[in-house]
């Protein structure tokens, strides 16, 4: 059985304005529950302020909450801030941080929803608002709770927001394997970058992945990894230049998940990624890249 984090909140409203697809988390839900007995579900709290203040600008952070962000960066984010989306932007952040510590107990644990790495200090950009994946990695180290947190992104988009975030922080390193010329334009220096060539199929993709993440894994030798899932990476995803298959991306997080289990590293995933005019198709992505995870960790 997988443990699967899910929040009411995270399907809010569609503002006006917006090119995000609103339903793709209450879908990926309602496929996760026609899984029955292969899935248990769990409910996350808030991030507290204060963990939300330890990665984000105060300013931003009371811009976010009490939804006022300003137009300039509502275009950066991608969609307004309203109230509903502002507790969703809050709900994520706790949904990553809980599953982290379900996977604690029982070595993998899925949100469904996060992954938002574009994230920055002052500001959201790229569908994100605040970055899920920085803040649990800062409060599982800070709370005591993991010494080494390595953030595996292999998303289609750089992590941008996720490497600035957490730069010189000496429990979290980050590893982003995404396409170089996609966006954003300009990158942020992680631990441990992979910008691959437009294109990149099954076999190319894989042989980089392994070729790089397996000497990262043995030198930070980390206690916990938090994976940006994102499904992105097909070949006929509407934002993505790579060109992986359906089987391709099942076999990249069935990879992953059977290489942290045979190194007992518990990890999280948070869902990142993926895009096309077909809402149900893209959740599907989602749900398959969930179950291939579980069984990878030997949960599926």
């Amino acid at each position: 059985m997988i443990p699967i984090v899910h929040h009411p909140a995270y399907v809010a409203p569609a503002p006006a304005r917006s090119q995000y697809q609103w339903n793709k988390n209450g879908l990926v839900r309602d496929l996760l529950v026609a899984e029955g007995e292969r899935v248990f579900w769990h409910e996350p709290e808030a991030m507290p302020r204060k963990w939300l203040e330890s990665v984000h600008d105060p300013d931003y952070v009371a811009e976010v909450l009490e939804a006022r962000v300003p137009r300039e960066k509502e275009r950066r984010i991608g969609f307004p801030v309203t109230p509903q989306v502002a507790l969703r932007a809050q709900m994520v952040p706790g949904g990553t941080w809980l599953a982290a510590k379900l996977a604690q107990r029982h070595g993998f644990a899925a949100n469904t929803a996060g992954g938002s790495h574009h994230a920055l200090s002052d500001t959201g950009a790229g569908f994100c608002v605040f970055n899920d994946l920085a803040l649990a990695a800062v409060r599982l180290v800070e709370e005591g709770d993991a010494q080494r947190v390595l953030i595996v992104d292999c998303d289609v988009h750089q992590g941008d927001g996720t490497a600035a975030l957490t730069a010189g922080h000496v429990g979290i390193a980050t590893y982003s394997i995404h396409a170089e010329k996609n966006f954003p334009v300009r990158k942020a220096r992680s631990t441990l970058d992979v910008g691959l060539p437009d294109g990149v199929a099954d076999a190319g993709y894989m042989a980089a992945l392994e070729e790089t993440l397996l000497p990262l894994l043995d030198e930070f030798a980390p206690d916990m990894v938090l994976y940006q899932a994102g499904v992105d990476p097909w070949a006929e995803d509407r934002l993505g230049r790579l060109g992986l298959s359906r089987e391709g991306l099942a076999v990249r997080d069935r990879w992953i998940g059977a290489t942290l289990r045979l190194r007992g590293v518990p990890f999280a995933s948070a869902l990142g990624g993926g895009y096309g005019v077909d809402a149900m198709e893209v959740a599907e992505r989602h749900v398959a890249s969930i179950v291939a995870l579980g069984v990878g960790a030997g949960l599926g």
